[in-house]
């Protein structure tokens, strides 16, 4: 056995399974026990397209969860942040008279992790539904990147695993150098 294949061993289907998977991945990104974009990937390559509704209302929960949880614990995670990325202090206050605009910038940025983005809006006090209109349509361009290379990496190790034949690989090997000359030769022909 190979050690992608664990997760295609691991039965998912029906409500109460999908539900239980969904309530998983939440308390995890929620918790901070695995980013979301890992959590992204693993979804895409375990349930497909049939985990991207999944991946997007585990982590509205999760963000629910990071976000009640640093409320509850009132800590001020302005001066960690700003004190880490100085830059983000100027960015921040030009930002926050369009909150819209600060929690958008905030999710579709690399640099501010998940749990602590939760908890910087919970520190300035920033309405919950906010974060959550604003946040899900931040958050889904990283997650949809991750999400597909996930279906890929199922898909492409599928087709390994169905490639059994010398002939067969042989055949793919062919139209894949077939194709690299025919976009070779076509690049060629309209520089000329």
């Amino acid at each position: 056995m190979s050690n992608y294949t664990f997760f295609s061993e691991i039965p998912i289907s029906g409500f109460s399974s999908l539900s239980l998977y969904t309530l998983i991945a939440a308390l995890a990104m929620g918790l901070a026990l695995i980013p979301t974009t890992l959590t992204s990937l693993l979804t895409g390559y375990w349930l497909g397209w049939l985990g991207f509704p999944i991946m997007v209302l585990a982590y509205s929960l999760a963000n629910v969860l990071g976000y009640l949880l640093g409320h509850y614990l009132n800590i001020d995670f302005r001066d960690f942040v700003f004190q880490k990325y100085p830059d983000l202090e100027l960015a921040f206050k030009k930002r926050m008279q369009r909150i819209g605009s600060l929690i958008f910038f905030v999710r579709i940025s690399p640099i501010i992790p998940f749990a602590i983005s939760n908890f910087l809006f919970a520190s300035l006090k920033i309405p919950l539904k906010q974060v959550l209109v604003y946040g899900i349509p931040g958050m889904l361009p990283r997650t949809l990147m991750a999400f597909l290379a996930g279906i890929i990496a199922s898909d492409f190790l599928e087709a390994r695993e169905n490639l059994r034949e010398p002939w067969q690989i042989l055949l793919v090997f062919t139209l894949l150098i077939a194709s690299i000359w025919g976009i070779w030769r076509n690049w060629k022909l309209s520089k000329a």
